[in-house]
């Protein structure tokens, strides 16, 4: 890895595209700090447990948290593509052949880029309306705090900002796929998942800094310093454990043997040649996941917005504190898994390439037996991936209350306040969406590098002169 980072360097070409997508990547980590107007949104994060803002926040790279310019992030921008890729499969005769010519391909970029500005607007109004309710907006802005419509120029100020930092950041994502390397998408939530791992990490430091400062005296003050070091390491080593293990599922693969047929071609014998038919274990990435999050953060996120306080029954059912939240994200994470594989990898098409080609399965008929063949991997492979998927995704959920939080108030006792308390809560607020940030990185990491090494391939290969 590194050495290919090495020699990208010193290729001219590839040097300048990864400037240039420093260079856009710091643009939008400015932008998340760049305050809105009328708004103060100190402390607002104690608001988000449990609801998709919490989500929403993690991938923003905590603008959301702060109502910066940049508070939707990328989310609307993906939700419409999302949207769009859906709509293709399910009218493949309007939509989808679209995406199969060059004007076509524009059109639907262009219908992405509308859908992405109605979903700004419509996520903006509800987080105007959010923060007003929660006392961040100054009284002016509000319609409580005005006896005329003088509000609605301020509160329209405000949804407008919002709006207007989407579609920046549409418009960086796009100049990332056009002038730069991987995509635009993948690599700011890649620049947000990393900004949020770096104040998690202070946030840690922070919690061991208290335990070693605390009241106590003695050897117990030297027993907390001692457990708050190893609390820290435990963490570390967790993170590095679980990266390592996202990394060697994400690249394994089930290879199905295909032998070739030996068929005349003019005047040369072609074919006769064994291969593989290679079929990823995590063929979906991490859209079941982001499917299954926003589905069942629906209902704590509703309450939210309703006003309705967490410390009521129905809201602590819905939290991911209680047993709902995890046991529903797990099957929903199942059920997406086959469902996104079912649009997006066509068997029938498969074993007609192979067909064509001359290619058979050893010990399996052309046609509908390859079909059936492909499709019976197909199942038992999606189910590993899915079930991979469901653990990284709930782990971190039901280690947050049951072992995160209480192990983090024990180590910071002495210091205990309202405070300490929020740090507990934001630190062990981060590690409830760890899995999900962790997928995210390792697979746009690794399909930023292959494409890295392709392009240095490409520029290497001499050719036959």
């Amino acid at each position: 890895m590194l050495q290919t980072l090495k020699n990208a360097w010193r290729t001219p070409e590839i040097k300048k595209k990864i400037v240039f997508v420093l260079f856009i990547l710091l643009l939008y980590r400015i932008g998340t700090v760049i305050p809105v107007p009328f708004v103060d949104a100190a402390n607002f994060s104690r608001n988000f447990s449990g609801t998709i803002f919490s989500y929403m926040d993690t991938l923003s790279g905590g603008a959301l948290s702060t109502a910066t310019l940049f508070a939707l992030g990328i989310s609307p921008y993906i939700t419409a593509s999302i949207v769009i890729q859906l709509l293709c499969v399910a009218f493949p005769k309007k939509l989808g052949e679209l995406g199969k010519t060059e004007e076509g391909k524009k059109k639907l970029n262009n219908i992405t880029r509308f859908v992405t500005i109605l979903l700004a607007l419509v996520t903006a109004i509800g987080y105007y309306l959010l923060l007003a309710n929660n006392g961040m907006v100054m009284t002016f802005a509000t319609k409580d705090g005005a006896g005329n419509w003088t509000w609605f120029l301020y509160a329209a100020t405000i949804v407008i900002c919002f709006c207007a930092g989407a579609a920046l950041i549409m418009w960086l994502a796009e100049k990332i796929n056009e002038n730069g390397l991987g995509n635009g998408i993948s690599l700011i939530l890649f620049a947000n998942i990393v900004a949020g791992t770096v104040s998690f990490f202070i946030r840690l430091g922070t919690v061991v800094s208290y335990s070693i400062k605390g009241q106590s005296t003695g050897g117990q003050k030297a027993l907390y310093g001692s457990l708050s070091v190893l609390f820290a390491v435990a963490v570390v080593a967790i993170i590095v454990g679980l990266t390592i293990f996202v990394i060697f599922i994400t690249g394994s693969e089930r290879r199905i043997p295909v032998q070739y047929a030996k068929r005349v071609v003019g005047r040369k014998m072609m074919g006769g040649q064994n291969s593989t038919l290679p079929i990823k274990l995590n063929m979906t990435g991490v859209m079941p996941i982001i499917f299954a999050s926003s589905i069942i953060s629906i209902p704590p996120t509703i309450m939210t917005l309703m006003g309705k306080s967490q410390e009521s029954a129905v809201y602590k059912f819905f939290a991911p504190t209680g047993w709902f939240y995890p046991t529903m994200e797990f099957l929903l994470i199942i059920f997406f898994a086959y469902f996104y594989i079912n649009i997006s990898f066509d068997p029938v098409e498969v074993a007609n390439n192979l067909k064509k080609q001359g290619g058979t399965i050893p010990g399996i008929r052309q046609g509908r037996p390859t079909v059936d063949f492909i499709r019976k991997v197909l199942r038992r492979i999606t189910l590993i991936g899915a079930l991979f998927l469901g653990i990284i995704a709930i782990l971190p959920i039901i280690g947050s209350p049951l072992v995160m939080q209480p192990i983090i108030k024990a180590l910071i006792e002495d210091y205990y306040g309202s405070s300490v308390s929020s740090l507990a809560q934001t630190l062990a607020g981060t590690f409830t969406f760890g899995g999900t940030s962790l997928l995210i990185v390792v697979g746009v990491a690794q399909e930023t590098f292959r494409e890295l090494e392709a392009q240095l391939t490409m520029r290497n290969y001499k050719g036959f002169l």
